[in-house]
């Protein structure tokens, strides 16, 4: 009988941590089914498991296990749930190595002022130290997630406050690092971002009911209308009086939006700080046409995230662009175990397009180049269905550093960027030139945000402190899906 385990379908990707929602129903939506399509609306932002917890008149009841959206809520299961006056909904991404089933979320914490449920999408940077306060005071933790490190902060700083919002607002203080994050409370529901603004989090209004998002792309989707991003800094609560906005008295110098979400990370039809994804994106194709002007007969994009820079750089350069790759969407998450998995997934989830690229010189645009080996692969595919040229183009600049707010990109060894020069990469990966997009142009693409920038990845010039060390969890396996 074959095994099966979880491993990341984008592979030699970026990737974020998250994507969190939730509603507070002043009408009578069903907001079970409200919160099960935004959470399709995230899907790209966590693929590993998916969890809905419901207030209903107090009472919290909460589904949640390891995969997608659509196999955790199943018809019979979203039957267990009944609508309530406040939803809150998660889709987790961690790496597979830390499948851990009790850091799924809403975390729901029960403590001597009642209960809340937690979602949050981020990395808390002093994590190692505030934990070790917390454990040095009698807490014990059920897993090494940022959200029930968070929870553990906001109950006790509520044991020595007179309302939550006050709580929270502490713990925020507390707090160092990249976090956005909703909470389920028993009479309100809060939304809050870091200062920096690292992540994304939004605010819709559906009716008379408030929604917030990681994205506003999920707010088409459930017919709400966008208003506003969260503020850097703010938390936003709602409640039977209706919406209140509270500023955290100390704010940073700079703030710092991950330039990544417009890159990659985000969905093409959000929204994020005043700049739209599909625009920024086509701003960067347009941009790799100015720095790398090359001869060839189609561009082409690596699926799905390339496409509209691929866009972009055929507008600009009068190029045909043309389909040159062929996804299969619906090889799902799952593969054998043996040998080479990761390259027979890469194999079956992308084939070239042989009519399209035969005898062609091919421009072919992605979004990043990690670790190299699904660039190398493109290339291969390419050459194999009968390219001529194979130029490699990139819409962001080297990775050069590890990011430790909230992208799975922790370790300097895994980016090939630093350990080969541009010119060895495109031997490498077997391209006949290689081109990435220039720090002074990436800025360029958003640079109509409503919020600063954080290049850091590519720079090393991040806006907060750069933790010393990670928490390890020594106790943490590797956990198959069953």
């Amino acid at each position: 009988m074959t095994k099966y385990v979880n491993i990341d379908e984008r592979l030699d990707k970026a990737n974020d941590e998250c994507g969190v929602f939730g509603i507070y129903n002043n009408d009578d939506f069903d907001t079970i089914a409200i919160t099960h399509d935004a959470l399709y609306g995230l899907q790209h932002r966590g693929q590993i498991s998916a969890g809905i917890t419901v207030n209903k008149d107090g009472n919290f009841s909460t589904i949640k296990e390891l995969g997608m959206v659509s196999e955790v809520f199943t018809d019979k299961v979203l039957q267990k749930l009944q609508s309530g006056k406040i939803t809150v909904g998660h889709v987790r991404y961690t790496l597979s190595q830390s499948l851990d089933r009790a850091a799924n979320q809403p975390l729901v914490l029960r403590y001597k002022e009642g209960s809340i449920a937690i979602s949050n999408n981020g990395s808390i940077t002093n994590f190692p130290e505030i934990r070790k306060d917390l454990e040095r005071g009698g807490a014990i933790f059920q897993s090494n997630s940022n959200a029930e490190l968070m929870a553990y902060v906001i109950a006790t700083e509520r044991c020595s406050t007179d309302d939550l919002e006050q709580a929270v607002l502490n713990a925020m203080r507390k707090l160092e690092g990249a976090y956005s994050t909703v909470i389920c409370a028993p009479t309100r529901l809060i939304a809050f971002r870091d200062k920096f603004g690292f992540r994304p989090l939004c605010m819709g209004k559906l009716k008379n009911s408030y929604v917030f998002s990681s994205e506003s792309c999920v707010f088409d989707s459930i017919g709400a209308e966008f208003v506003r991003d969260v503020k850097p800094g703010e938390m936003l609560v709602v409640d039977g009086d209706g919406l209140h906005s509270y500023m955290m008295e100390t704010k940073p110098v700079k703030t710092s939006l991950c330039l990544f979400e417009y890159v990659y990370l985000a969905r093409p039809d959000s929204v994020i700080d005043g700049v739209s994804v599909h625009s920024a994106r086509l701003k960067a194709g347009e941009l790799l046409f100015k720095e790398y002007p090359i001869e060839a007969d189609m561009v082409c994009g690596v699926p799905d995230s390339g496409i509209i820079a691929a866009e972009g750089y055929a507008k600009a350069s009068n190029i045909p662009y043309g389909m040159g790759f062929m996804k299969n969407k619906f090889i799902g998450r799952k593969v054998g175990t043996g040998m080479d998995k990761k390259k027979r997934l890469m194999q079956t989830k992308l084939t070239a397009l042989k009519s399209n690229v035969e005898g062609k010189r091919i421009i072919v645009i992605d979004d990043s180049i990690i670790r190299g080996e699904t660039s190398q692969h493109i290339v291969n595919l390419l050459r194999e269905a009968g390219a001529k040229e194979v130029h490699m183009l990139v819409s962001s600049p080297p990775f050069v550093f590890p990011c430790y707010f909230g992208i799975d990109i922790n370790d300097k060894e895994n980016l090939i960027a630093n350990r080969m020069t541009k010119e060895q990469i495109c031997a490498e990966i077997g391209a006949d030139s290689l081109g990435y997009l220039s720090v002074e142009s990436v800025r360029e693409i958003a640079k109509d945000a409503d919020i600063d920038l954080c290049d850091g990845c590519f720079t090393k010039n991040f806006s907060a402190k750069v933790p010393t060390t990670f928490f390890v969890d020594k106790y943490a396996n590797k956990i198959s899906k069953k």
